[in-house]
């Protein structure tokens, strides 16, 4: 058996959604299926690379499914596994605590 490289939970929960960028992928396919460009659209400043790069690593890791639907032009969509709704809606309530004190953490310098 594998020896286990966390310290707890919520080591273990970073190391899957860790990162700039992931935490708003994850936020913006909470409704539903997106495409790739509106999935861009709706992440401000992530460049096409790193939102390839990062849903590369959110699928591997079994958090997000990529369905191609075999058309022209092709259509990729993307959507939450129910291991990635379950850590969405765990980050739900840290999201609102981001909200309830986001002034106080942009006069961070």
């Amino acid at each position: 058996m594998k020896q286990r490289s966390f310290t707890c939970g919520l080591d273990a929960a970073i190391a899957v959604m860790g990162g700039k960028w992931k935490g708003l992928i994850l936020f913006s396919l909470g409704e539903g299926p997106v495409r790739f460009g509106a999935l861009r659209r709706a992440v401000p400043g992530i460049s096409e690379r790193m939102l390839i790069l990062q849903l590369r690593e959110m699928e591997a890791s079994g958090l997000v499914h990529r369905e191609v639907h075999e058309q022209v032009p092709p259509k990729v969509e993307y959507s939450l596994t129910e291991f990635g709704r379950s850590l969405n809606t765990a980050l739900e309530p840290l999201g609102a605590w981001g909200e309830e004190h986001m002034e106080r953490i942009e006069a961070i310098p």
